[in-house]
């Protein structure tokens, strides 16, 4: 049973002090003959799928629904999905609301019972974590943003390679990855250093800067552009 009590305190709690590969955690429940007395296990675990749904099933056995960990960069995340689908109510809490106090020794073993009376005085927050279909739609949309990013840098350094080279297509085309802009960029990599012939390769409404284009691009494309250019794009 549920052991919260009106003054905010949990009856059976569990804390995690999570690290890159490993969890360590502190139990603390009620002495089973005892009032008042607390009954305290404190173990390592690994950070493997397998270990933490078989710490899940002993943190239920237990009868504890609290689980309260550290927000430690992204190594928090297989502890929280992984004991919250097993019916476990996680908590995470941010690190600077647990500080330990100034001059105690830190370490793992101490900051998991640390946080664990913590927990179980109701002396922690939760912080908001989105549920599933958030967190999924914000790691398309993060990854999104950084494909774009990328993609912009790499544009950014093509037009680099190209001033270097005194090609100036930047200033008459105004998308380079457009197609006349790729068809000459193709073209300058695969050998063509004729500007008329580049220019040629203007489509739609390019087709009237085609002197613009001669001029822009006449310049000293070597082959060491266009072994930059390869890696680019």
């Amino acid at each position: 049973m549920r052991e919260d009590h009106d003054d905010g305190t949990v009856g059976r709690v569990a804390a995690i002090d999570i690290a890159k590969a490993s969890g360590m955690v502190c139990l603390r429940v009620p002495h089973d003959t005892i009032e008042g007395r607390r009954v305290q296990r404190v173990w390592t675990v690994a950070s493997t799928t397998n270990t933490i749904l078989e710490l899940g099933d002993r943190l239920i056995c237990q009868g504890v629904e609290r689980v309260v960990m550290e927000a430690t960069g992204s190594y928090w995340r297989p502890f929280f999905y992984l004991l919250e689908a097993r019916g476990l109510d996680c908590w995470l809490v941010n690190a600077r609301d647990v500080k330990n106090v100034p001059g105690r020794p830190k370490t793992d073993k101490l900051d998991a019972v640390w946080l664990a009376k913590l927990a179980e005085r109701g002396m922690v927050r939760a912080s908001f974590v989105p549920p599933k279909p958030v967190r999924q739609l914000r790691d398309f949309t993060r990854t999104r943003t950084v494909f774009v990013q990328e993609r912009t840098r790499h544009k950014h350094r093509v037009d680099k390679a190209l001033q270097d080279a005194q090609i100036k297509l930047s200033g008459v085309v105004s998308d380079l990855f457009g197609m006349s802009g790729r068809a000459m960029l193709d073209a300058l990599v695969g050998g063509e250093r004729n500007p008329r012939a580049l220019a040629d390769l203007a489509k739609g409404n390019l087709v009237k800067k085609k002197a613009a284009l001669v001029e822009a691009l006449t310049g000293q494309f070597e082959d060491h552009h266009a072994r930059l250019l390869s890696l680019r794009f």
